[in-house]
């Protein structure tokens, strides 16, 4: 089979990785891929987000499926197009995966079908939301309706934090359009914990929950970022929280698609917190998330192309969904100044004995050497029987892998370790 990928970073290595096992796959592209993906698929030259660009490649490749990873081509409508050639693909079509382009659709998504989430207003005007902001509780929460690569929500302490935020997003173009349009919600409290889901429209099979590290910082200080770590399984997500998730909030999700006739196949990613009146949903997204793909992934016993293709064609009821127990843990190494300005073009070495647990995110070849290319440069992950075996052998890794300027969080899974 002639596979192809759509995307470029970390999430893309790992799918990629995995989908080599099989041994039907004897063709594997990635669009763009990158620097590190090149040594598992062939990467070319298109960007994501040319539609036009996917669907002549797939044609004249005669491309047998194709999985689309990244949130912008999915929102765009690659998988429509793909599947208007006669491409099949894993992945939602674009009226499904507005319930991650819109903010603002998920949240009334969810008050329609009663699915637990946070209070919130949505505003279109900024002197209306400036308004809301003088009495709204603290600390609030304020969203950008559209995609902002992982980095449009913002949480202020203060009502002066908030008024900024209001400004730089809606007036000042922090997010681009994405902006334009933004959410206010109650700031929940508890521990969060990423589901990604497997789902045909029908069935739902959860994966091995995860924990995602988002700010910049160790003890969660700093920025949001794309995401500085990640481990699996998540401890808080209990047998007793993972049921009343599937009853509250995965299979009705699921449903109120499908009433909206907007029917979700593909990977569905269910952001949640786990508050002292049970799950409520945070944010949903479209596609695998990154980095709890490198985590979960690597836990995953089943093939993941016979999945991905039960999925597509509905047949998921009868495909096994099994993993690991044990535990997996990822730590990122970015660049040092991200996610703000930092410097590109450092050699990057990966030992040999480590390279199958490295994922590239941000990387290139130039002259033949790898060198970095973004802000979040690759994700260590390391397996083992407990959680602290994993974390211990990711940083394991990490210590072996070097670049000039490079940056990691040292306190991944620590959290988890803890219970919080």
């Amino acid at each position: 089979m002639r596979i192809l990928v759509v995307g470029g970073g970390g999430r893309e290595h790992a799918v990629i990785r995995k989908l080599k096992d099989n041994p039907c796959v004897t063709e594997l592209y990635a669009l763009p891929g990158n620097g590190g993906i090149a040594a598992d698929a062939t990467c070319v030259p298109i960007g994501a987000k040319d539609i036009d660009g996917i669907v002549a490649f797939a044609q004249d490749k005669k491309i047998d499926y194709a999985v689309v990873t990244p949130d912008d081509p999915l929102v765009l409508g690659c998988v429509d197009a793909l599947e208007a050639v006669g491409v099949p693909c894993f992945g939602p079509q674009k009226k499904a995966a507005i319930i991650e382009g819109s903010k603002v659709f998920a949240k009334d998504l969810m008050k329609r079908y009663g699915i637990p989430t946070a209070r919130y207003e949505t505003f279109t005007c900024l002197d209306e939301a400036l308004r809301y902001l003088e009495t709204a509780p603290l600390p609030t929460v304020l969203k950008a309706d559209g995609l902002a690569l992982g980095k449009g929500v913002i949480i202020a302490q203060t009502r002066a934090e908030a008024i900024q935020a209001a400004r730089d997003m809606m007036e000042g173009k922090r997010f681009g359009d994405a902006g334009s349009k933004i959410v206010i919600e109650e700031f929940l409290e508890g521990p969060e914990v990423s589901v990604l889901a497997f789902t045909d429209g029908n069935v739902v099979v959860p994966m091995v929950s995860s924990m995602d590290h988002k700010r910049a910082h160790d003890g969660d200080q700093g920025l949001n970022t794309g995401g500085m770590g990640t481990v699996a399984p998540n401890p808080c997500y209990t047998p007793a929280v993972a049921e009343r998730c599937m009853r509250e909030i995965f299979l009705p999700t699921i449903a109120a698609m499908n009433a909206e006739g907007r029917t979700f196949r593909g990977c569905l990613y269910f952001g949640l917190m786990v508050t002292k009146d049970g799950p409520k949903v945070i944010e949903y997204n479209c596609r695998f998330g990154d980095p709890e793909t490198q985590v979960v992934l690597p836990l995953l016993d089943s093939d993941l192309l016979t999945i991905m293709q039960a999925v597509t064609e509905g047949r998921l009821a009868d495909t096994e969904v099994r993993f690991r127990d044990e535990s997996a843990c990822c730590v990122v190494l970015a660049s040092n100044g991200y996610p703000e300005k930092y410097e590109k073009g450092f050699l990057l070495e990966i030992p040999e004995t480590v390279r199958s647990h490295v994922y590239i995110a941000g990387a290139k070849q130039a002259d033949g050497k790898l060198v970095t290319d973004g802000g979040r440069v690759c994700g260590c992950v390391g397996t083992g029987e407990t959680l602290e075996d994993a974390i211990r052998a990711a940083y394991d890794v990490a210590a072996q892998v070097r670049f000039e300027n490079a940056y990691c969080r040292k306190d991944i899974g620590q959290r988890a370790l803890r219970g919080v």
